[in-house]
């Protein structure tokens, strides 16, 4: 597989992983989009870290992480409380996304991959150059894939996301298709509030884009995983 080729994704569960991870956060949000304010630390974090799994997107070439992405778990007791898109939409919207399995569902936050990093990735070296700058969508799809395994170990069911239109554009044309929570809102920009089921995407992606799929599912083991885990 292309991707397993330059790629890797895994869960961070080290205090120095989770750390590697809010450092790409911070140069992300921090630096290179400035959506969140600077710090002495160097890293992004915030209250929704204590009950999140975080991945790192590794470049194999280079031994670097180039990108993370985190899923916000629910809280047990505090479900309809759990998630940060919980806070931002209107009374009309709350009640339609309250019809998801809040104890199943997980919020897809912190999508990131930095462009400089990927400047420091590509090197000295040509073809090192030109295949990194355009992987784009491999990564995303490289992150996606990382979702896929930390909702299989957490049992989620469902994503729910605050999203750039132009980013539902992109991922729709892979397959993967979000369903809108009430109308765009305000956060860091406009953002499209929306929920899909994972059950759903990876059967969409396997019958329309079934090389994607190969990559979301790592070649079909994590599925496999899952069932034994069952």
């Amino acid at each position: 597989m292309r991707f397993n080729a330059h790629f890797r994704t895994f869960t961070a569960k080290t205090p120095e992983q989770i750390r590697e991870a809010q450092k790409i956060r911070y140069q992300v949000y921090c630096i290179e989009n400035s959506l969140e304010n600077p710090n002495p630390q160097g890293i992004e974090t915030d209250c929704f870290d204590s009950h999140s799994v975080h991945s790192l997107l590794i470049y194999r070439a280079a031994g670097t992480a180039l990108g993370t992405v985190r899923l916000i778990l629910p809280v047990f007791d505090e479900a309809e409380h759990s998630f940060p898109m919980q806070h931002v939409l209107g009374a009309s919207a709350l009640r339609e996304f309250r019809r998801l399995p809040l104890h199943s569902a997980a919020e897809v936050s912190r999508f990131s991959i930095s462009r400089q990093l990927r400047r420091f990735a590509e090197g000295n070296n040509e073809e090192q150059t030109e295949f990194v700058s355009v992987s784009g969508p491999l990564m995303r799809l490289g992150l996606i894939q990382s979702l896929v395994r930390m909702s299989f170990e957490h049992g989620i069911t469902h994503w729910c996301a605050m999203m750039e239109p132009t980013l539902l554009r992109m991922l729709a044309a892979m397959a993967i298709r979000f369903r809108p929570v009430g109308p765009l809102v305000e956060f860091h920009g406009l953002r499209q509030p929306c929920y899909c089921s994972l059950a759903d995407i990876l059967q969409a992606v396997r019958k329309e884009r079934p090389a994607f799929w190969s990559v979301l599912t790592n070649g079909g083991a994590l599925l496999e995983s899952a069932v034994v885990a069952a």
